[in-house]
């Protein structure tokens, strides 16, 4: 079952963009699109595909179909021209237009489309319609160069690990924008455009995997699911807060530095406390065991902050008071990812997003400070202070997303713009 709302049939299957009619130039969505439109203007084609097979296209296909095919299968849809040639229509992904409840567009690499294009097809057509589009035959001789310049140029590594924007077609300022940015960090991961309001991801069968494979969610029901449990921070185990709080609780209290030792006997003392009023036999095994978890989660803890002040992710005198951002930042993008495969409604991304945004400025106060959390987060659940890339992958995100004058978090106020 794939969601879809009445409001969200429109006509826009495939893009349209014209071309500025008072001789200007044009500004197109992305970096990518700008340098392809200066390529086609200096009918650069060569190079035109060179670029083609660092980035990779987005073909369109009946949502139908696209569910129908199996593994090894690839349905495309293809126009007739007048003269009676077939036409297979590709868009990079700057150029895709808002997601249509029966089509889907699919990512290929160009050395794929060179095998998955159909053999009846005469001409491919990239960014039709657009001012940067370009035409190639499909023939034999033209499809070896593709194969070709994939296997010289085409990398995976290179299209992750970089702040991505949109120069038009983003939403204003406002909740939205802001629940987009709280997605930063993987959108710098994954290489996606952070500020993109129409999701296309890794196209529809890219997005279902990835949802599928790394968070077991198979259909509309356990997106609906997984996302709520994102947003009311859910997923998270709930002690990891809760030993911060600890702390947080102590300087409240009126100290001015936390002892570590004292941070521990405050976990345990309000931890005991709490089971007895539930009813728990605090003198159980498995109770002391959990206790002496959490007494070592504050060794953890600070040794993580330690290396972060270390490696400027916290200020010297600084420390993480929630790890909150770890489940909002994936909540932000389970939203986009839902969208993708089709399990979400348009209106029920924006809403998670927007909700991700209020989560976000209800618990810090800047985005260094979401930053962090995020990263602890991360950190916690997956790198057993191994400092490993688990660590390392995020702490580059940080830098760059605090650095780079394109980055949500240098463009985005924290507070006041949601």
């Amino acid at each position: 079952m794939h969601a879809a709302a009445e409001d969200e049939v429109h006509d826009e299957f495939f893009p349209l963009v014209p071309a500025p009619q008072d001789g200007s130039r044009w500004q197109a969505p992305t970096d990518v699109e700008q340098y392809l439109y200066k390529l086609s203007r200096a009918d650069s084609a060569y190079a035109y595909l060179r670029t083609l097979a660092i980035e990779g296209v987005y073909y369109p296909v009946r949502l139908d179909q696209a569910r129908a095919a199996g593994q090894g299968t690839y349905p495309m849809l293809t126009t007739e021209t007048p003269d009676g040639r077939t036409v297979a229509q590709v868009y990079t992904s700057g150029l895709l237009p808002r997601p249509h409840p029966y089509l889907v567009y699919e990512y290929a690499t160009l050395g794929a489309l060179a095998q998955i294009v159909p053999r009846e097809v005469d001409v491919l057509a990239v960014n039709a319609a657009t001012p940067c589009e370009q035409y190639f035959l499909t023939d034999d001789e033209e499809r070896e160069t593709w194969l070709d310049l994939h296997h010289e140029l085409f990398s995976p590594d290179a299209l992750m690990d970089r702040v991505v924007t949109r120069r038009t077609g983003a939403p204003a300022p406002g909740p939205l924008l802001h629940g987009l940015a709280c997605g930063a960090h993987l959108c710098f991961r994954n290489g996606d455009a952070w500020n993109t309001p129409h999701w296309h991801g890794m196209g529809y069968r890219g997005e279902t995997e990835r949802i599928a494979d790394d968070w077991g969610v198979q259909d509309r029901e356990d997106w609906l699911g997984i996302q709520q449990r994102l947003l009311d921070q859910e997923v998270s185990p709930w002690y990891w807060d809760f030993v911060l709080g600890a702390r947080t609780a102590l300087l409240r209290a009126g100290a001015r530095r936390v002892d570590p030792e004292q941070w521990r006997d405050c976990v345990e003392s309000t931890l005991r406390a709490r089971a007895q009023e539930d009813g728990t036999v605090d003198d159980d095994p498995e109770f002391g065991d959990f206790v002496a978890h959490l007494r070592a989660l504050v060794g953890k803890v600070l040794r993580y902050e330690a290396r972060f002040r270390a490696d400027g992710l916290l200020p010297p005198d600084g420390f993480v008071r929630t790890i909150a951002a770890w489940d909002i930042g994936r909540g932000s993008k389970m939203a986009r990812w839902g969208r993708g495969a089709r399990h979400a409604t348009e209106s029920e991304m924006y809403a998670a997003i927007e909700h991700a945004a209020g989560a976000a400025q209800a618990s810090y106060d800047s985005w260094e400070e979401f930053s962090a959390g995020y990263v602890l987060g991360r950190c916690l659940h997956f790198d057993a202070e191994e400092f490993g890339p688990w660590y390392t992958t995020v702490l580059d995100a940080h830098r760059a997303l605090t650095s780079d004058p394109d980055s949500p978090w240098r463009t985005v106020p924290f507070t006041g713009g949601a």
